[in-house]
């Protein structure tokens, strides 16, 4: 009489993307004794994973990962002649280094990080018509984001002071007689910018609504 087996009582599949049979072959070569034997059995086998997933074959380092692959799964017990440098667990549970997370704290917190990073790439450029055109595009940046804040308006006398701090007397515009971008025009901007959302009209939310009714037959 035959016993059904279930795969919860099998052996804990280490990549399951390969399947059963893949597992079994390589724990299979992992029992063989003579080297020759196994350096061939290993081949084979690497050759029918490869198979199992042709659309990868043109990927850079398909071979190498698939060389890695059959060492992991037979638990580094595997004793073959690899054309690859042979993967360690300690290599495979690696832990990578911890991300620096970002301690800046800027004065005029409105402005953000990024203000902070044109800033800094602005004050090392040479002094030229390229410079003086980012220094205006980074005021009037810093403007649509001071009245993301102040609904109001911002004189520019604000920013160009705020600038000049920023950049540590770097960049000074306090005396330029160029204005920025009128505050109407940059909350206009943003407005029309949130219109282009499309939203339903009235006529359309019931129809929506009432076809919803519909395939619900009336229960909600």
């Amino acid at each position: 009489m035959t016993t059904l087996e279930y795969n919860t009582e099998r052996p804990h599949l280490i990549i399951p993307e390969y399947g059963r049979h893949i597992q079994k072959m390589i724990e299979k070569a992992v029992l063989l004794k003579d080297r020759d034997t196994r350096n061939k059995t290993a081949r084979s086998i690497v050759a029918v994973m490869g198979n199992l997933f042709p659309h990868l074959r043109d990927v850079p380092d398909f071979q190498h990962k698939l060389w890695d692959q059959l060492f992991i799964m037979s638990d580094f017990q595997l004793d073959v002649d690899s054309p690859y440098e042979k993967p360690t667990p300690s290599t495979l549970h690696k832990h990578p280094e911890r991300l620096r997370y970002p301690q800046a704290h800027p004065r005029y917190r409105f402005y953000g990080n990024v203000i902070i990073r044109m800033i800094n790439t602005c004050v090392n450029w040479e002094k030229g018509d390229l410079r003086e055109a980012l220094e205006y595009s980074i005021a009037n940046h810093m403007k649509k984001c001071f009245l993301t804040w102040n609904k109001e308006s911002v004189d520019d006398s604000v920013v160009f002071e705020h600038l000049y701090e920023l950049s540590n007397g770097q960049i000074d515009l306090r005396k330029a007689n160029e204005d920025l971008t009128n505050s109407r025009d940059l909350i206009r901007t943003k407005q029309n910018l949130t219109k282009r959302t499309p939203q339903p009209q009235p006529q359309q939310a019931k129809r929506i609504f009432s076809t919803n009714k519909k395939n619900n037959n009336g229960r909600f």
